[in-house]
């Protein structure tokens, strides 16, 4: 894909993420379009919010766990930068209207906060620990610009990653202190049960998600960085919301995380 098409494709992802329309899948129109097109398409949507006065707090991975994979068609995972217009406090009430969510869906993940560079290909599990600071619960509100989720994994890798804007917990948890894989999540949604997971259900370890995806950003060049946040991929099946909705979750040995909609 040459670099007028990748242009082209990258504003029309920024206009709908700022006017809150779809737009028919990208792989759709452009059968041959590759993982490599897709990431440089979702660079230039970045590169138009960054000159909107955006800036980067961290990556993302997505479509870690088998169940999010059936429920999107996708089978393997995608990846994406989040912002700082996408970050919200725990407890926020967000408004699906005002922050021009299209077709939003809540996950229940396990977020990194790192004290240290990591730079691949070739980070493991024992660096991406000894590298993190904290983990603390989180609430990713994924959301696609592309019309009714009919995605491919290049769809959803030029669209960054399907993010729309993540809620993180108060609790600060030290990962060496508990077995990510084995932390049970508990979500509720409007006071009732929803869905159960564990840390298991993102590649089999939250470390090995984000060992992934600091291989594979690696390889193009793109570095974690201390300070950054790094949301490693949900426990939970997502769940679509509307306005009046409430979401709340805890991971046994983290904490806690709520977010409402408006």
């Amino acid at each position: 894909m040459n670099q007028e098409q990748i242009g082209r494709y990258g504003d029309e992802l920024y206009e709908a993420l700022r006017t809150g329309k779809t737009l028919a899948p990208l792989t759709g129109r452009e059968p041959d379009i590759s993982i490599d097109d897709a990431y440089h398409i979702s660079l230039h949507m970045l590169h138009r919010r960054l000159a909107d006065g955006d800036s980067i707090v961290g990556k993302k991975i997505g479509v870690t766990s088998e169940a999010v994979q059936k429920m999107l068609n996708v089978h393997q995972p995608d990846f994406g930068f989040i912002t700082r217009e996408m970050w919200f406090d725990n407890g926020a009430a967000i408004s699906i209207a005002g922050n021009r969510l299209i077709q939003p869906r809540a996950e229940g993940e396990i977020a990194f906060k790192l004290k240290r560079d990591l730079v691949g290909p070739g980070i493991t599990e024992a660096e991406v620990l000894a590298a993190t600071e904290y983990v603390t619960p989180c609430f990713e509100i994924v959301d696609s610009r592309i019309h009714n989720w009919q995605i491919r994994i290049q769809d959803t890798v030029a669209d960054n990653a399907s993010c729309g804007v993540f809620v993180l917990g108060d609790d600060r948890i030290d990962p060496r202190e508990i077995d990510l894989a084995a932390c049970q999540m508990r979500v509720f949604k409007n006071g009732q049960p929803l869905s159960t997971g564990l840390g298991s259900a993102v590649q089999g370890n939250p470390l090995t998600a984000v060992a992934w995806l600091a291989n594979t950003l690696g390889r193009f060049g793109i570095p974690f960085k201390a300070g950054e946040i790094i949301l490693s991929g949900s426990l939970v099946p997502l769940e679509p919301v509307k306005a009046g909705d409430l979401m709340e979750l805890e991971i046994e040995g983290m904490g806690r995380a709520s977010v409402s909609f408006t």
